[in-house]
């Protein structure tokens, strides 16, 4: 791979996992759990890539506060019972190998908890490859360019020389609040109009897709 950019940072879910679904399921199942109406999928589905503090408060606006720590238990009930069953994207670790080889510094940014990221991680494999991470409750949520910018710092690498890839506005949002180059996937959270709308170097729909355009220009 010719080497534009130096440090490629990562979301997790959506981008190299194929959580979506069990996000906006788990949302639904914990909002029924504690007798409320469940967001629409639509609306669950934004929330994919923030902070779960954040994501809750999206999700179900009209909770009364005292109410969110019941809503985030119960939600993570549900999600922690079948997270072993994710799997990655089909080709993911095939990249993210690759990648690793042209010595590439690899670094993921996710609206997980370091508990989550961590078992992610281990299950999947790909804990070798990964030069630093960053979640959400060691940083500011995203959009916020916190953890764009500690990875950054933490290997000496300048912003335009750093990729963000993800599937959600959030994660596109972020890089340019750190001023970084952005890569869309549009095969997992986020619609591709809202995606584009960002004005990503590219939106990728598959991982393929995106395989073949970093190895052009990453």
């Amino acid at each position: 791979m010719a080497k534009r950019f130096e440090l490629i940072v990562f979301d997790w879910d959506g981008t190299l996992m194929d959580s979506a679904a069990l996000i906006v399921d788990s949302v639904q199942a914990a909002a029924r759990d504690i007798g409320l109406e469940p967001p629409s999928e639509e609306r669950a589905r934004h929330i994919i890539g923030l902070g779960l503090a954040d994501a809750m408060r999206y999700a179900l606006p009209d909770l009364e506060p005292e109410h969110y720590d019941q809503l985030v238990d119960r939600y993570r009930h549900h999600y922690l019972s079948r997270d072993h069953q994710l799997v990655l994207f089909e080709g993911i670790r095939e990249l993210i190998d690759e990648l690793a080889a042209g010595d590439h510094i690899l670094g993921v940014a996710t609206g997980k908890s370091r508990r989550g990221l961590d078992r992610a991680l281990d299950g999947s494999g790909l804990r070798p490859h990964f030069h630093a991470t960053r979640c959400a409750d060691e940083c500011h949520s995203k959009p916020h360019p916190q953890m764009l910018e500690e990875l950054m710092a933490e290997f000496g690498v300048a912003p335009d020389a750093t990729l963000m890839i993800g599937d959600t506005t959030h994660d596109l949002q972020m890089a340019r609040n750190a001023g970084t180059a952005a890569l869309a996937v549009s095969y997992g959270a986020h619609p591709r109009a809202a995606l584009e709308a960002e004005v990503p170097l590219h939106c990728s729909a598959s991982v393929e897709d995106m395989c073949v355009w970093l190895r052009a220009n990453a």
